[in-house]
């Protein structure tokens, strides 16, 4: 266990020379270099952000409007209104034990690329190296999937634009591959304009992550107050039966399963709240405020989320009547609520609203990537996890911008290759969250009770309910979303998935133990705690005397 003893390390890291006390024992995290070797300052990011950054990171990853109008109608489709709130409700309250139970750990092990790191923890020594590969090569992979699907929404909103303002010369069409051209063009141009940003230094920064989270909360008051007040002088509110009591299947399912296809929206929109524990190593009391973070913005995001469906379930047009002819649907119910004038206000708020959320993703990808490179699990580790002079994993930066990149090209081939992709960005991270829980229930659940933010005795079974939770959805997204299910709605989620895990095992097989994790990461809080231990038995014993 991580003790929060804080004289106690002091006293021991006193011995090294006069240095601060350290809030992590697993970072550079101390205020003069002086006590580090040079591979630790090679090593180390800067450390400049606080709780506003650290909040935001979570916050704009997870956009949680931009994620309920991206699967508004396939939440229509599988069990209809009813299904639809009914499980964002039970999904905000799962939501909430996993972010607490991410927390607690987050809390005794604030590192960049958490979420890999914690699944090494949380597996003991046993099973650290095969959790830790697991999930580096999940997290890392849903995260770069999910930048890249993000350029194309973004791309979607932009080109939505042509037939609200009656463009005929290129169809909206994804079958057509005119259209799949630019949208590729399109988006790779948000990628590189939105990534690019990733290079400026953390002072300049900090402003990114406090201009997303301004976008948001402007993007959820227009809605609220706005969006209504449209739609009471155009098409009219669907009906209170429809909203809270109306239920559809145009998925094919049976209809229990039908039903529990509506998590599989809700499980895209609440998810990526550990983006708060990727940037930890550059947050001050990281033990704490990462923690915080990671909890807080997935409440706020929660509770932002669910009037947000309320309001979109009155607000929605009837869908006999609906053009759907748009890359982006939403686009067009705000023009036929809005006017092309408003609508077209709206529009780009939702627009720069993706653009900073791909952005801040950017952040919490790269250093997840350069976490798990400076552990010696990717290729070319050396060179992905070296950082900048501003302390900056740049080339990590790098190296997720060119594997989006490659991701977005399979757009030209084929919407139904790129769509195939994306589909599993969602699932590496559940089942990572299920693997640290299951760790945390059944190989290390004594651990952890001394961090700043701990569950104390409900961590083990807060973890067992999230392990059951997420297990649960991870099912509901491998599920196809349409039966009978042919070769051109098979959701190729588990195929993608299978081998991304493969790919992992490889690695942890062929990979020697001892290249794996240097002594300043694992082998840090291990040595601490056992001095820790023997220093307390041998006050203990002190204090006793010695028996007769």
């Amino acid at each position: 266990m991580i003790s929060c003893e804080i004289v106690t390390m002091s006293a021991q890291l006193k011995q090294r020379g006069s240095v601060a006390e350290p809030k992590n024992p697993l970072q550079s995290d101390f205020t003069e270099t002086s006590s580090m070797d040079s591979d630790e300052r090679y090593l180390s990011l800067h450390r400049q952000w606080k709780f506003a950054e650290s909040f935001s990171a979570s916050f704009a990853a997870m956009y949680v409007i931009g994620g309920i109008r991206a699967t508004f109608y396939i939440g229509l489709e599988a069990g209809g209104p009813a299904a639809y709130w009914s499980s964002y409700l039970v999904t905000m309250v799962f939501t909430m034990i996993t972010a607490a139970v991410l927390a607690e750990i987050c809390s005794a092990l604030p590192a960049a690329g958490s979420i890999y790191f914690w699944a090494a923890e949380a597996g003991g020594p046993k099973y650290a190296r095969l959790f830790g590969f697991l999930v580096a090569w999940w997290s890392t992979t849903a995260w770069s999937t999910f930048v890249a699907s993000l350029c194309q929404s973004t791309a979607n909103f932009i080109l939505s634009e042509l037939p609200v303002f009656g463009v005929t010369s290129l169809i909206t069409d994804v079958t057509d591959v005119k259209f799949r051209a630019v949208q590729w063009i399109v988006s790779e141009g948000i990628l590189f304009l939105a990534i690019g940003m990733n290079y400026l230094n953390p002072k300049t920064y900090k402003w990114i992550f406090r201009i997303a989270t301004a976008l948001i909360v402007l993007d959820f008051i227009l809605n609220i107050i706005w969006f209504p007040i449209a739609v009471s002088q155009t098409y009219g509110f669907q009906s209170a039966k429809f909203a809270f009591t109306s239920t559809n299947n145009l998925t094919g399912a049976p209809p229990v399963w039908n039903w529990m296809l509506s998590y599989y929206v809700t499980a895209g929109i609440l998810v990526g709240f550990e983006a708060s524990g990727h940037i930890s190593e550059e947050t001050q009391n990281a033990n704490v405020v990462a923690a915080k973070g990671i909890f807080t913005s997935a409440l706020v995001s929660a509770l932002m989320g669910f009037p947000m469906v309320i309001l979109f379930l009155f607000c929605c047009p009837d869908l006999s009547e609906f053009n759907f002819n748009y890359p982006q649907p939403f686009v067009g119910i705000y023009a036929q609520a809005m006017g092309k004038g408003g609508h077209l206000v709206m529009n780009i708020v939702c627009i720069l609203g993706l653009f900073f959320n791909t952005t801040v993703s950017g952040v919490a990808s790269s250093r997840l990537i350069w976490a798990v490179a400076r552990d010696g699990v990717l290729p070319f580790s050396g060179w992905i996890s070296a950082v900048s002079a501003n302390k900056e994993p740049r080339n990590a930066v790098t190296v997720m911008l060119v594997f989006a990149a490659i991701l977005l090209c399979t757009i030209l081939p084929s919407a139904t290759a790129f769509a195939s992709l994306v589909s599993a960005a969602g699932v590496p991270t559940i089942t990572g969250y299920a693997l640290i829980c299951f760790g945390r229930t059944f190989l290390t659940p004594g651990e952890f009770k001394n961090a700043p933010w701990s569950l104390g005795r409900w961590s083990r079974p807060l973890n067992f309910i999230a392990l059951i939770w997420n297990l649960y959805l991870a099912a509901v997204l491998f599920s196809p979303l349409q039966f009978p299910v042919v070769g051109e709605n098979f959701n190729y989620s588990p195929v993608i998935f299978g081998a991304i895990t493969i790919f992992a095992l490889l690695s942890w097989w062929f990979m020697p133990e001892d290249k794996w994790l240097p002594a300043a990461r694992l082998g840090k809080v291990r040595m601490l705690e056992e001095e820790l231990n023997a220093n307390r038995t041998g006050r203990s014993s002190s204090i006793s005397g010695p028996s007769s």
